[in-house]
């Protein structure tokens, strides 16, 4: 059944103020209609860039971020209490989305991004593990440092096994 115009769609955010401070959120991101984006080496410094801009804007760190072709993922935190990690990934979609406006008329992101807060007693090494073995799990590589549509601004993740 399709939905009447006038019905507004249910807001799916958590309260603002949990996106503050030093809290540690995991972001996914998708292209619509999950065209290829991320797939040269040029595009993604472009979208690194526009990541840590934001990061340095809003005051918050990645402690991973990776580029699938049609998605991203994002590990992130605050540096201190009034950093605004809802403002930062807001600044990067908003950029990123002018910039494909720009020079990629055909593709742009999809309207919204799933989060998740991740809570004092998940592993957040292994949250960060997981996220950089996407590409393995996707087939794309068979050694996760190999992919190198990734990052970080708190590690060297070239250090790590």
């Amino acid at each position: 059944m399709k939905k009447p115009n006038n019905i507004r769609e249910r807001k799916h955010r958590l309260w603002p103020e949990l996106y503050t401070g030093e809290r540690v959120i995991a972001f996914t991101g998708n292209v619509k209609s999950r065209k290829p984006l991320f797939t040269s080496k040029n595009i993604f410094a472009e979208f690194e860039s526009m990541l840590v801009k934001s990061l340095t804007k809003y005051d918050c760190d990645a402690y991973v971020y990776l580029f699938m072709p049609d998605h991203f993922h994002f590990i992130l935190t605050g540096k201190h209490s009034k950093s605004n990690i809802k403002k930062c990934i807001d600044s990067f979609k908003q950029s990123s989305g002018f910039w494909l406006h720009k020079n990629l008329p055909q593709i742009k992101w999809q309207k919204d991004y799933y989060d998740h807060i991740l809570r004092s007693d998940e592993d957040l090494i292994a949250q960060i593990k997981y996220v950089l073995n996407n590409p393995v799990r996707s087939e794309l590589v068979g050694y996760w440092k190999i992919y190198k549509f990734r990052g970080s601004t708190l590690y060297n993740l070239d250090e790590w096994d």
